[in-house]
């Protein structure tokens, strides 16, 4: 019979060798019409990545959003599930009333920005964990609480989130990347607008600024304090 020693160390031996990377990649979107479905995601700027049709009943496409290590796929005798049936797909961006106003010029039907309130009401369209929607981004534009919805032409239902500061734990907090240019950007943009009010404070040009940069990128990616 096996000691409690064992049996820990087994645990942990266990524990140590299921640690290995799982990267998400594939979301099945189930669609109607699949020459549709293509012009609209093609409409919005992503990137196909494949379109194979072997030309015996099965065509299978993929896209990719913008900085996305995730992808889509959808086509013929893909799936059995019902078009339309995806809700609650989200897309993370940095700056939501940009991101609308991309989609809009590509022609895409959005929703106003909207956050959620403090009534749970059941289901929503598409899911925001059953909140009732108020108008208007976060009154603090809180990172997470600020979003904008719109579906693909069979109703499966996308939702923006902004996200500017990570919660603590949900990244690898001795890293720091940004999935695009446009990530990079929002980054450095927030990041000057911040420095701005610290010079002020301080009464004098920063000499210093790229590592103020600096430690303020990292820290806002990793939900730390600030540096004032």
């Amino acid at each position: 019979m096996a000691t409690l020693s064992e049996v820990r160390n087994e645990i942990a031996a266990s524990a140590k060798a299921a640690r290995v990377d799982m990267k998400f990649e594939i979301v099945v979107i189930p669609v109607s019409d699949v020459d549709r479905s293509k012009e609209f995601y093609g409409r919005l700027g992503w990137r196909l990545d494949a379109d194979f049709d072997s030309g015996a009943n099965f065509r299978i496409i993929q896209f990719t959003p913008p900085g996305s290590g995730c992808s889509i796929i959808f086509g013929k005798n893909v799936t059995a599930a019902a078009p339309g049936c995806a809700q609650g797909l989200y897309l993370i961006v940095s700056d939501i009333e940009a991101a609308r106003d991309e989609l809009i010029a590509r022609g895409i039907r959005v929703s106003e920005v909207f956050h959620g309130g403090a009534t749970y009401a059941g289901a929503d369209e598409p899911f925001l964990f059953g909140r009732n929607r108020v108008s208007g981004p976060d009154e603090k534009r809180g990172s997470y609480r600020s979003f904008v919805s719109f579906s693909d032409p069979d109703g499966n239902g996308w939702l923006l989130q902004e996200i500017t500061t990570r919660a603590p734990g949900r990244i690898d907090s001795t890293t720091t990347n940004f999935a695009s240019a446009g990530d990079l950007a929002g980054a450095l943009r927030r990041a000057a607008a911040a420095h701005g009010q610290h010079e002020a404070r301080i009464g004098k040009a920063d000499e210093n600024w790229p590592d103020w940069y600096a430690e303020y990128m990292v820290r806002e990616q990793n939900g730390k304090d600030l540096p004032q």
